[in-house]
């Protein structure tokens, strides 16, 4: 196993870019909904350096459509 890598957005770089996005789009940030957003924002971030991290072929191509299933419609 490989050791971890440490995240490529800072604490610091994850406000930075809520704070300017939410300026971006006018949207207001309740002081009590900034831990949340905070959290997912860094969520989401972490989850984008995982699939960026891995690598691709020289035939690897993207999807050309991406169709969501619901967990029930799985199932069956």
């Amino acid at each position: 196993m490989s050791p971890p890598v440490p995240p490529l957005m800072t604490p610091q770089d994850i406000e930075a870019c809520v704070d300017a996005n939410a300026r971006a789009l006018g949207l207001v940030i309740a002081p009590g909904h900034r831990p949340g957003v905070l959290h997912y924002f860094a969520l989401a971030a972490s989850m984008a350096e995982l699939v960026n991290g891995l690598p691709l072929g020289d035939h690897d191509e993207q999807a050309p459509v991406f169709t969501p299933v619901s967990p029930k419609a799985a199932a069956e």
